[in-house]
């Protein structure tokens, strides 16, 4: 049984991937090729290996999990870095405390083992990048302001040759709120 990697993942709108490329193509004629340069900007919920038959099962479990979740505004608007040497753009606190419990759901609702879990919501420009050159994108990318309408989950297959996670779903936040049946008895 064939198994592949896959990323559950928000996406911005395509003019905010294609301004964040221009950002990666920036910091790459400063500092030479780094990791995630050629990634399409977005923001991780999780990363889970599955067969086929494994990822029809988790793709009916994003379907419902995502028509039950409205879609929230988000705005991107500082930088960032973490010990390992990644380099990213953070979302405000409030589109931060409006994305992690839908993050949390996924994480949760998904019957599944998922093996890398995010909370911590942010757009990756670069990762494992040595403390020099960190220093130069700090000082290279110094103030941001995106914004855009989050209103969907994306699902990601891992391309082994070209290296990179391509789209192969678009999972519609739909907000609808069914009345969920509440079992009862007279006494």
């Amino acid at each position: 049984m064939m198994q592949n990697t896959y990323s559950l993942v928000f996406q911005p709108t395509p003019e905010i991937v294609a301004e964040i490329s221009v950002l990666k193509e920036r910091l790459a004629t400063k500092i030479g090729w780094y990791n995630s340069k050629n990634s399409l900007a977005h923001i991780t919920i999780g990363e889970f290996v599955a067969s086929h038959e494994q990822l029809a099962i988790i793709t009916k479990q994003v379907t419902r999990i995502a028509d039950s979740v409205s879609a929230v505004p988000v705005t991107l608007e500082h930088y960032g870095s973490y010990p390992n040497g990644a380099f990213f753009i953070a979302p405000n606190a409030i589109s931060k405390q409006a994305l992690v419990p839908i993050m949390k759901r996924f994480h949760k609702e998904i019957r599944f083992s998922i093996t890398h879990k995010s909370v911590d919501p942010h757009v990756s420009i670069a990762r494992k990048l040595t403390a020099d050159k960190l220093i130069i994108a700090n000082e290279l990318f110094t103030s941001v302001a995106m914004h855009f309408l989050c209103e969907a989950v994306i699902l990601r297959r891992f391309d082994v040759d070209a290296k990179q996670f391509e789209v192969i779903a678009n999972f519609n936040f739909n907000g609808n709120t069914k009345m969920e049946v509440i079992q009862t008895s007279l006494f």
